[in-house]
């Protein structure tokens, strides 16, 4: 008989139960009820058809057999990693090469500049998080709603990081960075991007990736814990993945 395992013991002999983990990818699905961001194309599944075959049972087929058509970066949670800004082809899948992580959550309050814009500033992320030391850091924005999970953010110029934020960021050696939101950029910036060139200048071009489009629950509290991160096997600079929070038992 197989013994089913539901707690282990990672580095630093921290626990955790299996049985309480928590998704927080938005999922990429169809219809108009799917996060959608930058102008792009909604998510699409449609059922092959070759001669009389057709790849749904529900229309008679023997099995469900689809084609998906998906734009990772706007359709829902994703990992990216340098290759997003690079002439060079480079793909998440030979950057990310560890999958479990001490992580750090910290729930934050945007600074509405004079301009409008909702930014998170380095003197926020100064007072949240001056003792921490975490080799991950994932931010919920607040307020939070379940509507960040079928929200239109195409031309609404969402929340993003200042450059000084994630200069803030890159100090704390943080090498995964996890955020609510579809961009560390602003929506338009004339094709800068400099919070995701500063996240991946020098050396962490090679190790550090950046995941956009999560949803925390309210219930899960800030603080330290652990974060389990699946990525799709495709060959690509961003993929859609999976981020799964743990947390940190005491027994």
């Amino acid at each position: 008989m197989i013994k089913e395992i539901s707690k282990i013991s990672i580095e630093g002999g921290i626990k955790i139960d299996l049985d309480q983990g928590v998704d927080i990818s938005i999922s990429f699905k169809e219809g108009v009820e799917q996060v959608n961001c930058f102008y792009a194309p909604f998510f699409e599944s449609n059922p092959v058809k070759m001669g009389s075959f057709v790849g749904s049972v529900k229309e008679g087929g023997p099995v469900n057999f689809s084609n998906v058509k998906l734009n990772v970066h706007g359709n829902g949670t994703h990992t990216e990693c340098v290759g997003h800004i690079t002439k060079d082809f480079i793909s998440v899948n030979e950057i990310l090469k560890k999958y479990i992580f001490k992580n750090h959550l910290c729930s934050v309050y945007p600074t509405k500049r004079d301009d409008g814009d909702l930014v998170i500033e380095r003197f926020t992320l100064e007072q949240l998080l001056g003792d921490v030391v975490s080799e991950t850091l994932t931010i919920r924005t607040l307020p939070n709603t379940e509507f960040k999970k079928t929200k239109h953010y195409s031309g609404t110029n969402p929340v993003y990081l200042s450059v000084d934020a994630m200069e803030y960021i890159v100090q704390k050696g943080i090498k995964h960075l996890f955020v609510d939101f579809p961009s560390v950029d602003r929506e338009e910036d004339g094709g800068s991007l400099l919070s995701h060139r500063t996240f991946w200048k020098g050396e962490r071009a090679n190790s550090c990736t950046i995941t956009e489009l999560v949803y925390i629950p309210n219930e899960f509290p800030d603080g330290e814990n652990i974060l389990f991160l699946h990525t799709a096997p495709l060959s690509l600079d961003a993929v859609p993945s999976r981020p799964i929070l743990y947390p940190i038992t005491n027994d």
